[in-house]
């Protein structure tokens, strides 16, 4: 396999956002194998606090703090919100420009390497994005193609230029960036422009949530847990608090995640 490093970037999310990084490492882990680099950038926690929180990962994996430093070509498009918020997977652009880079979402978990990623490498050129069930691309919508893609899987070529891949497509559609719609539209549309695309299907990774149309179940190679890092869902769903029927979904699931990702069941408990 050619020479491939992993990054994960984790914030102050919840309790559960945390044990999914620790599912999410080791199924990387094992996916991937020890030739293969690991980073995880903390930002807005400890690198103590993020550890001790994520719990035992392979001595391999490397944790780095990073500050809030966004690009320079990025300052004049970000709002305040995004500098102060949502703007941390451009800080830094790349951890191993040298290699295959995959970021990967904390709560996007992989226990075997889909066909896109193992098409991605044999190819050698291209990038790879993931699928989704909606089209979420805020303000750059018109240049992300018909079909849904999201950001829980993320892969470049060693030598790729994130920063002037995300610098001319903002030239030649300036705007500001409010929402984390508009920054994964940003990045879907630059990235897009280097062909080929490698697409990983949604029946590999699911679109992982108890709410329709994302899906309720585990995918044949991964999940990826959208909303689960949140500490407090701000709506209900058929009468009940979404993030209660979030936290139900992953307890309900995540024994047969560490499963797959070779952990030991999970002690069952009560999260607060």
């Amino acid at each position: 396999m050619r020479r491939v490093g992993i990054r994960w970037t984790i914030g102050d999310v919840s309790e559960q956002g945390f044990e999914a990084l620790q599912c999410s490492i080791w199924g990387a882990w094992n996916a991937f194998g020890p030739d293969t680099a690991y980073a995880v950038c903390v930002n807005t926690v400890s690198l103590d606090r993020a550890r001790a929180l994520t719990g035992a990962v392979p001595e391999a994996v490397r944790w780095h703090w990073v500050a809030r430093d966004l690009p320079a070509f990025l300052v004049d498009h970000v709002d305040a919100a995004m500098a102060e918020g949502v703007a941390w997977k451009f800080t830094p652009l790349r951890m191993f420009p040298d290699r295959y880079e995959i970021s990967l979402d904390n709560d996007c978990i992989l226990w075997d390497v889909p066909d896109a990623i193992r098409s991605w490498l044999a190819h050698g050129a291209g990038c790879v994005l993931a699928e989704d069930v909606l089209r979420c691309f805020g303000k750059f919508s018109d240049l992300c193609g018909a079909r849904p893609i999201n950001l829980g899987i993320r892969g470049v070529p060693p030598g790729f230029d994130v920063g002037r891949a995300l610098a001319a497509m903002l030239r030649e559609h300036p705007c500001v960036l409010e929402s984390e719609l508009d920054e994964q539209g940003l990045q879907v549309a630059a990235i897009s422009r280097t062909p080929p695309l490698f697409v990983v299907d949604v029946d590999e990774v699911t679109i992982c949530s108890p709410f329709p149309p994302h899906l309720p179940y585990l995918g044949r190679r991964g999940a990826h847990f959208v909303g689960l890092n949140s500490k407090g869902l701000p709506w209900s769903y058929e009468g009940r608090p979404a993030t209660e029927l979030t936290r139900e979904h992953w307890a309900r699931l995540r024994p047969e995640v560490a499963r797959r990702v070779g952990l030991p069941p999970p002690i069952a408990k009560k999260y607060e």
